[in-house]
């Protein structure tokens, strides 16, 4: 990728970030701290690789609501899987990873072949999910020991989680496919035309499904690190991460109307939410001022996206009035 194009895609995302970092710093001595810092690369995990998805489901001009209740459900698999099956670790964490691509499944095929949007779908699918992560756990919280601690705690000699290192080769993977092979390509040309796209004989519907196939697996995959934090399995958990993954994709500008998008952006987007949270937290804000703050970035980033494209449209109607002799 050449300089330029860094500087205009990644670089002013990045500096919001750091901008970011710095008045956190400087509004609280505790925040520019190994212990904060190691916090904030344990939480960041599951969001990022949750985001992944959350990108490639945008892009194609969708939208998954469940992820949630989809991390709830395959955070309760994994314990049920641990202590009462008593399954071996790997296995468990595969059983948590095919629960959420399940979910993923059932959300595509309806969504996709029954032409019923996305939205819809995965807001049933929000309550259905969440009420299996009850009926799995019988509404209680599953305590899983020591099983999984040591993929959330810092590495020796490195300091970082391993969930950390695992989710940023995630998101690094994710921006190759997007941008570097033909699949990838697809789900852009999909976002901004599928007919065209259909009409040149690829399979679309195929394609859509197994996004949110990907995304419902990737959504398993997160439920592993985030039990792994808590210890715990609870069928509580991941209410309004739906929202977070959304805010945090649109931030790194990945259009609500499909067709453009970067992996690596809205990891940026997950590190600027994640920074907000904990800075926030850091000054003594309180929870419903958090949530606020979090509202209105998430509405500015809708904003400034609709404002984009808008002002994109206005410069391709004028360049084809330009054109016409």
């Amino acid at each position: 990728m050449n300089v330029k194009r860094w500087l205009t895609d990644y670089v002013p995302l990045i500096l919001i970030w750091l901008g970011l970092v710095l008045l956190f710093g400087l509004l609280s001595e505790n925040f520019l701290t190994s212990r904060t810092l190691v916090t904030l690369a344990s939480q960041v995990p599951p969001l990022a690789i949750i985001a992944c998805g959350m990108t490639l489901v945008l892009i194609i001009a969708g939208i998954d609501l469940s992820v949630g209740s989809t991390l709830a459900l395959a955070s309760a698999m994994l314990g049920v899987a641990l202590v009462d099956w008593g399954l071996p670790l790997l296995v468990a964490c595969l059983v948590a990873i095919v629960t959420g691509g399940m979910v993923g499944l059932f959300n595509g095929l309806v969504s996709v072949y029954l032409r019923i949007p996305s939205f819809i779908v995965t807001l049933g699918t929000l309550e259905i999910a969440r009420g299996l992560s009850y009926l799995a756990t019988d509404s209680q919280t599953k305590y899983l020991g020591t099983s999984l601690e040591s993929l959330a705690r810092p590495m020796p000699g490195i300091g970082i989680p391993l969930s950390f290192v695992i989710a940023v080769v995630v998101v690094l993977v994710g921006q190759f496919v997007l941008t570097r092979t033909a699949f990838g390509r697809y789900l852009i040309a999909i976002g901004t035309n599928e007919n065209a796209v259909r009409l040149a004989g690829v399979p679309t519907a195929l394609k859509k499904t197994l996004v949110f196939v990907i995304i419902g697996m990737l959504t398993g995959l997160a439920a592993i690190f985030f039990t792994a934090r808590l210890g715990s399995s609870d069928p509580n958990a991941g209410v309004g991460l739906e929202l977070s993954a959304i805010a945090a994709v649109v931030i790194g500008g990945t259009s609500l109307m499909g067709g453009r998008g970067s992996i690596i952006n809205s990891f940026v987007g997950v590190l600027i939410i994640a920074t907000l949270g904990a800075g926030l937290a850091q000054i003594g804000a309180s929870e419903p001022s958090k949530r606020v703050v979090t509202g209105l970035v998430i509405v500015l980033a809708v904003t400034i996206d609709a404002l984009r494209g808008d002002f994109i449209a206005k410069l391709k109607s004028r360049f084809r009035t330009a054109q016409v002799p």
